[in-house]
């Protein structure tokens, strides 16, 4: 009964916390509705975010809308695209299990009224295309990756989407998958018809949207870059209560760091600071901490090693992750590649290969469905003595993994960057955010990839270039203090839901670019076509 008691406790303390939160929103919105005064003649920024929550205020959602009140505390119009019920099924409205099931739009309508109520908001409900429904009605999975109507890719806008809504890149050929791939593209369709006539309206001289992957605002992405609108993406930055902004793609990362740019003895000693907690897995992103806890090998990972000539650990990726499409440059996925990997560990039986599947994959209510443990389950590529698997639950440092290692191979995940910083030779498989810049081996081919990674293991403990580790460091200095603008002056945890927060200050001019540096770039980066990027 205690217990009943403690959870009936906290959980009515999180709802005060949360109405706390809405009378914070609702405030703020009245006073800067009274003072924000649009200038003549300015054409307005439109805001869409409908893919960042249903309730509550996510991280995402209260970057677009802390970053909306500066727009109009600047003097500039901004119109907030709003769905009402304006899709058939939405990213995280839809039940994977259950994708017949409607998406919750009550509660998640009451929580854009909250939000958008003293704000210029343009709201849109679904309604169906016939003509559109039949055209794809019988179509299969993969007619709908490709399908295009009236010159819209919509297959292709709602493919990210789909893999993500249903944790698998693989998509099965089955009338569930088919149906939500059905309400996707005629959803999308839906927001290429309202945000259209949106822009056609109001002439907007810039859109902003949350990631730009998920089908809703990849279609209104789509829809202004046809028309010639400047568009500014958003992801959470790398460390906590941080942002991304981008006129490219978030989940790309793009960084244009100019070669003058080397870290000072001041940048490199705060660099340091921050590895150092990583390494102990001290760090979360997205209000999410991966690592419970960091044990060390054990003595029997490490007699096992010493039965080998080298080790070379495996770092794999979540394949659903809406990163991976840009990853996707060498290899048709990562288990292609991890197909690779495996016949290599066949033809080189003294080299002990460790496969680390990455803990997000069985994150509660996030577990893959196409699971690095299911292709180790079905490929037997542990049966030889040679391969070890490591699950996702299970909290070995990966960084020791690093300093035993004859070499390291990562698909593109951000280990990949560490490894080249600790000043481990990295062999990478897809594009990702560090390949912008030479921080490690990427092959341009398969057959180069297998090439290299021959070469290499015949070799034995392979040496990096100097500059690998140098600029590794360099553009992780720039992701954490450059590129990764800070909120946390404006939001706080919210105390109910991990990833939400609410706002700590009721003070309208903490809102005020003229009173913010961060607010000032956003402005003008949104406006100008200025970098996001704050001072070294």
């Amino acid at each position: 009964m205690t217990g009943l008691i403690t959870r009936v406790s906290r959980s009515a303390k999180g709802r005060a916390r949360r109405a706390w939160g809405d009378f914070a929103i609702d405030w703020v919105n009245c006073q800067v509705a009274v003072r924000a005064h649009p200038q003549a003649d300015t054409p307005p920024v439109v805001f869409f975010n409908a893919s960042t929550r249903l309730q509550g205020m996510s991280l995402n959602a209260a970057y677009s809308l802390i970053t909306s009140w500066a727009m109009r505390m600047a003097g500039v119009p901004v119109i907030h695209f709003v769905c009402q019920s304006g899709l058939s099924r939405c990213v995280l409205g839809t039940n994977r299990d259950k994708p017949t099931d409607l998406p919750p739009c009550p509660g998640c309508i009451a929580q854009s009224r909250k939000v958008y109520g003293q704000s210029d908001a343009h709201w849109f409900i679904f309604k169906n295309s016939a003509d559109l429904e039949e055209a794809i009605a019988q179509a299969s999975v993969a007619e709908l990756m490709d399908f295009s109507w009236k010159g819209v890719p919509l297959g292709r806008l709602a493919l990210p989407s789909m893999r993500w809504v249903l944790r698998r890149h693989t998509l099965k050929e089955d009338e569930s998958t088919r149906f939500l791939y059905r309400q996707y593209v005629l959803s999308a369709w839906r927001v290429q018809q309202e945000f259209s006539a949106l822009l056609e309206e109001s002439k907007p001289q810039a859109v902003v949207c949350f990631n730009g992957m998920f089908y809703p605002e990849a279609t209104a992405r789509w829809v202004a870059q046809q028309r010639g609108i400047r568009v500014v993406a958003h992801e959470v930055g790398l460390q906590p209560y941080t942002a991304f902004f981008t006129t490219g793609e978030p989940t790309a990362y793009p960084i244009d760091i100019p070669d003058s740019f080397q870290l000072t003895p001041e940048q490199d000693a705060r660099l340091d600071d921050y590895l150092s907690q990583r390494m102990q897995g001290n760090f979360s992103m997205a209000g999410m901490r991966f690592w419970p806890e960091m044990r060390r090998l054990d003595d029997a990972f490490l007699a096992r090693l010493a039965q080998f000539k080298q080790m070379v650990p495996v770092f794999t990726n979540v394949i659903f992750d809406t990163s991976q499409p840009h990853s996707n440059v060498v290899f048709a996925d990562m288990f292609a590649w991890l197909d690779s990997v495996a016949e290599l560990a066949k033809t080189h039986d003294d080299t002990l290969f460790v496969i680390r599947a990455h803990p997000d994959e069985a994150r509660p209510g996030k577990q893959s469905r196409e699971s690095v443990a299911e292709w180790v389950a079905q490929s037997k590529v542990t049966d030889p003595p040679n391969v070890i698997f490591v699950p996702p639950q299970e909290y070995i440092s990966s960084y020791e993994l690093i300093e035993r290692a004859a070499f390291v191979m990562v698909y593109n995940s951000t280990i990949g960057l560490e490894a080249a910083i600790m000043g481990a030779a990295v062999l990478c498989a897809g594009k990702a955010r560090f390949t912008q810049l030479p921080t490690v081996f990427f092959p341009p081919t398969p057959e180069a990839f297998r090439q290299q990674a021959s070469e290499f293991l015949a070799v034995g403990k392979v040496h990096a270039p100097e500059e690998f580790q140098r600029n590794a460091r360099r553009f992780l200095y720039y992701q954490l203090y450059r590129t990764s603008l800070p909120f946390h002056q404006w939001i706080e945890e919210d105390g109910l839901w991990r990833g939400y927060v609410r706002l700590k200050t009721f003070d309208v001019q903490a809102f005020d670019p003229q009173n913010s540096p961060v607010l000032q770039l956003l402005v003008e980066g949104i406006l100008h076509d200025q970098p996001f990027l704050l001072k070294a």
